[in-house]
């Protein structure tokens, strides 16, 4: 293994995790989610009724938006109003599939989750910091319905979370800082449960192409880094209910 990485971590080691929690008054619930450098402020809004393709079905729906604030980056972003670039496009569907996965959308009733992951600082990995901190508040929100009866029992159905892995001179890392996404020959986004079940995977050759074993290689080093995180959520959750 020729590459070191810039912050000294192993290969197999994820970032440090952190959870901010309650930072916005007026949200449901809300945390900034840190993985290393990477801080994505995550916020959940509850709200009666759900789109029109779901009335009168019963069941309840979440989406997400995603944004990336002007400073998040060395080099100021023009802010993005009504047309949204491709790629927040794609980052917010990801985070909304990911985090519908979390919930029993029946028990929910006609109900809508809004989730909104604000990028105030980019180190890569900000898509899935975003998930991983939106499952905290959105465990921490369905428990606020249950604790005033309005539901009877939380909708969760699974924990949710998820990190990056790439090549690097052919070998996997885990949880990319920016220096080695940019270099990385394969770029992998790894969305798991807590049965550490997969929901998305998103893979690019962004250099080069890469073999199935590779790519076992790369899920095995990704589970391993979700577990952790896995753990942190629940340290995250259990410190507020205490």
């Amino acid at each position: 293994m020729s590459w070191q990485r810039p912050d000294g971590r192993q290969p197999h080691q994820v970032r440090s995790v952190r959870f901010e929690r309650a930072y916005n008054r007026f949200a449901t619930a809300s945390v900034v989610a840190s993985c290393g450098d990477t801080q994505v402020l995550c916020a959940v809004t509850l709200q009666d009724g759900v789109p029109k393709f779901l009335e009168g079905s019963g069941k309840g729906w979440l989406t997400a938006e995603y944004r990336m604030l002007p400073t998040a980056t060395p080099q100021r972003q023009s802010r993005e109003f009504l047309k949204l670039s491709g790629r927040t496009q794609e980052i917010q569907r990801l985070i909304g599939r990911s985090l519908r996965a979390a919930v029993d959308l029946e028990a929910l009733g006609e109900r809508t989750i809004l989730i909104d992951a604000d990028v105030l600082q980019a180190d890569a990995g900000t898509r899935t910091t975003a998930i991983t901190g939106g499952y905290v508040v959105l465990a921490e929100a369905l428990n606020q319905l249950v604790a005033k009866g309005v539901l009877e029992r939380s909708p969760i159905r699974h924990a949710v979370a998820a990190v990056s892995v790439g090549l690097l001179e052919e070998e996997p890392f885990l949880d990319l800082c920016y220096l080695e996404d940019v270099r990385a020959d394969i770029d992998l986004n790894v969305v798991m449960n807590d049965r550490l079940e997969l929901i998305e995977i998103q893979g690019t050759g962004e250099h080069n192409s890469f073999s199935r074993s590779q790519l076992n290689r790369m899920i095995d080093l990704a589970e391993a880094g979700i577990k952790e995180l896995l753990t942190a959520q629940q340290e995250a959750l259990y410190s507020s209910a205490s």
